[in-house]
């Protein structure tokens, strides 16, 4: 087996390639993150001025914190800057290293830290680019033993004017949090938890009281010295934390926001760039949410649109805002009159077609006609590929209008200011992303990368199997002659939300190195996962264990029947997280096709999952009868042993104090496979173990070697 080993493959050609791009609203500059070349894991701060197409670098972490406090590879000071907020008009940034606050002027060059209170976890300037609030997180442990994911934060929202007086807008002590997100944000992808005004004078800011939610204890046994921290978490089908939202004044002044949070709790989006500010809230089993616009003087709330699915409501991310008319833009599923699409609606208005699937609004373009366009991530037809569409808002008596703005297969991502276009273009033909400046279709210029070449270049077989069509893609040792016999390896992941099979090369660098262990490497994207429609979404609401499962076993027989060197009798398969939980479902309850499989900090009780997460697909479990059991690797594991062929090894790998998964979701099932005398082994990470390190990664192939035989 060739080096280097797949860390390397995927992470060293990250190191030094731009990323996190903000566009100024004027369209002057682009700022970007980028460490200085692939050894480097530390990113800085830069700038692409558009008009001279000179690259500046803005920001240094080696030099504001000194070469010793970035050499660590394990907290956020190692990683460089991680995060920055940006006035609209890309003038001002701050960030935060190692807890601590600075300021750039972008026009200048100009870098200071700032004094604040406590240790920062979230900064942002106001509109003006004169003040900033923060989180001080006074009371937090920056490297506690369960890492970022682990930690009980303790938020109180503050301010820094210009003449540098730091003011407490609001916090309080014990189990509430100020301006963080809640504990089941994550859950609808929401990352903070306040937003400024348009003009800067206020705030509005989330407060979430978590004291009814249970404290789980997270510790790691391999430092029994460092005591264990706990955090509230809310479990599935318990408390959830409650979520209240609140303007505050810059001089003191405060009003509540009333809505009908009893029956909608979950807070899911925030948006406040123009007008009015309009939030998304969902009821606890997400099948109905409201669009509601805040009156930020008395903080009534107006519903403007009405989200609802039977299975569960899915908003577009970058929805909802408003439109340069006054309408709101709203994102949602239309399941009728020959639509099965994600879609956009201005006011009830349809404004994209049915065969576009819409994944992110970006933001605004100038128009070509009386209203500024919408510039949309989205998909039509292949959910393997992401491209870029203008769509226009104006009313046409035309029909719908969504122009397609990247032509390569790939996977295309942007970012927009004024008339100004950063796109992000990943495909199978070029390493990394490439990150190209435009105007008005004209070239200005491109985000160097200073990241290595990958000395692999995988070239996947991408198509689509059986007669649910289901996205694959297959791939071979590069020394691989037609007509010899390959063991396949299953790689899965299979959950909501999540894709495998896209049409850009970064993915497929660490599947080379199982492949040229001696593997054709599979991987299928089964129903319930984006990109086709919202019906091959939402088919496993409630029936995840079934669809999944059938789908990843048909698509492997209906592959080998396009593949013919791939050797069914030998098939291993291998996941992490939900597909830690899918490779396991897939040993215990399909013996007859997997002989081994790899379990990668394995989710095996979903009743030990969050709230916000597990209802949305399974339901409550005291409403659900056997359907939590039936999707639980515990139960199954518990299930009697008819024969010897249903023996088959599983290997779970877990990180003793990871903070996503806890540790006791393998505990759990080692117990109740060892009880049924089911062939397991468990190899148990400290904390700070890379989980891809080469080690482990060798552990892993030895395993399923040993199970499969001889790989040839």
């Amino acid at each position: 087996m060739e080096s280097p080993e797949p860390a390397a493959r995927t992470r060293v050609p990250v190191r030094g390639a731009p990323h996190a791009v903000t566009v100024g609203a004027d369209g002057a500059r682009v700022v970007f993150l980028r460490s200085t070349g692939p050894h480097d894991p530390a990113a800085g701060l830069w700038s692409f001025e558009v008009d001279s197409g000179e690259h500046r670098r803005i920001a240094d972490p080696t030099v504001l914190l000194g070469a010793a406090s970035t050499a660590g590879t394990g907290d956020t000071a190692g990683a460089g800057i991680t995060r920055y907020a940006t006035d609209p008009a890309a003038r001002v940034a701050v960030f935060v290293l190692a807890g601590r606050l600075f300021r750039a002027d972008l026009v200048t060059g100009d870098v200071i830290e700032v004094p604040v209170v406590g240790s920062v976890t979230d900064a942002r300037p106001d509109p003006t680019g004169s003040r900033i609030a923060y989180v001080s997180d006074s009371d937090a442990d920056p490297v506690g033993p369960a890492g970022a994911t682990g930690r009980d934060r303790s938020g109180k929202l503050r301010v820094v004017h210009p003449d540098g007086h730091d003011v407490l807008l609001a916090g309080e002590d014990g189990d509430i949090t100020w301006a963080l997100p809640d504990p089941a944000a994550a859950d609808f992808g929401r990352d903070r938890g306040y937003w400024w005004s348009p003009d800067g004078q206020s705030i509005l800011a989330a407060r979430a009281d978590r004291s009814r939610l249970p404290r789980w204890q997270y510790a790691d046994p391999a430092q029994p010295q460092r005591p264990a921290r706990s955090r509230p978490y809310p479990v599935c089908g318990g408390p959830n934390a409650e979520v209240t939202l609140h303007l505050l004044d810059l001089d003191g002044g405060w009003v509540d926001v009333h809505w009908d949070r009893e029956t909608y709790p979950y807070l899911v989006s925030v948006d406040w760039s123009d007008g009015s500010p309009l939030i998304t809230v969902l009821r606890r089993l997400q099948q109905h949410g409201l669009v509601l616009s805040i009156d930020p003087r008395t903080g009534e709330t107006q519903v403007h649109a009405e989200l609802a699915d039977p299975r569960w409501v899915e908003p577009i991310p970058g929805t909802p805002c408003h439109l340069s008319d006054g309408r709101v833009l709203v994102g949602g599923e239309l399941a009728h009159d020959g639509y099965d699409a994600r879609c956009l609606f201005a006011d009830g208005t349809l404004l994209t077609p049915a065969a576009l699937y819409v994944r992110r609004v970006v933001g605004r373009l100038p128009g070509r006609h009386t209203s500024p366009d919408l510039l949309i991530e989205a998909s039509d037809g292949e959910p393997s590929e992401q491209h870029l569409y203008r769509v226009r808002t104006a009313a046409s008596s035309g029909g719908l209008d969504a122009v397609r703005l990247t032509s390569s297969p790939g996977w295309h991502v942007a970012a927009v200011g004024g008339a100004v276009l950063a796109v992000g273009s990943a495909t199978l033909d070029q390493p990394g992303v490439r990150w190209t400046i435009c105007r008005d279709d004209t070239e200005l210029g491109v985000l160097r990368s200073l990241a290595a070449t990958p000395a692999v270049t995988p070239r996947p077989t991408l198509q689509r199997v059986t007669d649910r069509r289901l996205p694959s893609g297959v791939l071979y040792p590069q020394s691989h002659v037609a007509g010899r016999r390959l063991p396949v390896l299953l790689e899965v992941h299979g959950g909501p939300g999540h894709q495998q099979v896209r049409a850009e090369r970064a993915g497929w660098l660490a599947r080379q190195w199982w492949a040229d262990a001696g593997f054709a490497v599979v991987t299928v994207d089964n129903r319930g996962t984006p990109g086709v429609a919202p019906s091959f979404e939402k088919v496993v609401h409630r029936r995840l264990a079934d669809v999944l499962l059938a789908d990843q076993v048909d698509a492997l027989t209906a592959i080998a029947e396009k593949h013919p060197d791939l050797d069914l009798d030998r098939v291993a398969v291998r996941g992490t997280g939900f597909g830690g939980w899918l490779a396991g479902l897939a040993a215990l309850r399909r013996p007859d096709v997997f002989r081994a499989a790899v379990a990668r900090d394995p989710v095996t009780d979903w009743a030990l999952l969050r709230s916000g997460y597990a209802e949305r697909f399974l339901g409550l479990p005291e409403e659900g009868g056997e359907i939590y059991p039936h999707h639980s690797l515990v139960e199954v594991a518990a299930e009697p042993v008819t024969g010897s062929d249903e023996l088959r090894p599983l290997l779970l790998v877990h990180g003793l104090a990871d903070g996503a998964v806890p540790v006791a979701h393998t505990l759990r099932l080692s117990a109740a496979l060892l009880a049924a005398g089911r062939p397991h082994a468990v190899l148990p990470l400290a904390a700070g173990t890379d989980p891809d390190a080469a080690t482990v990664l060798r552990a892993e192939l030895g395993f399923i070697r040993q199970a499969l035989g001889p790989l040839g």
